[in-house]
């Protein structure tokens, strides 16, 4: 597992046409990439909703987000378990 480091870097990102200081203790370029990726969802929420506020296609775009984190922690689970049980009948 990668090391985090300690100290606090502060990082200039565009997303959907507004600036941003993002805070953290990750690379820049790792901070840049998520901010570009949000940028994208967000993004593409408005070119099929191009009426819709920009709060509602955050909103839009944080749904989509968690819905893409969940189905890749329900993916992640499913592994370990096949791993677990490949390990317990390599065992027995």
């Amino acid at each position: 597992m990668k090391e985090r480091k300690s100290e606090f870097t502060r990082v200039n990102v565009k997303i959907f046409g507004e600036d941003y200081v993002v805070k953290g203790t990750e690379d820049p370029e790792y901070i840049q990439m998520l901010a570009a990726y949000v940028d994208r969802k967000m993004q593409g929420i408005s070119q099929k909703m191009p009426s819709l506020p920009a709060t509602k296609v955050a909103v839009l775009a944080a749904l989509n987000l968690a819905d893409e984190l969940s189905k890749l922690q329900e993916d992640y689970d499913e592994l370990v378990k096949k791993l677990e049980e490949g390990k317990t009948s390599r065992m027995g």
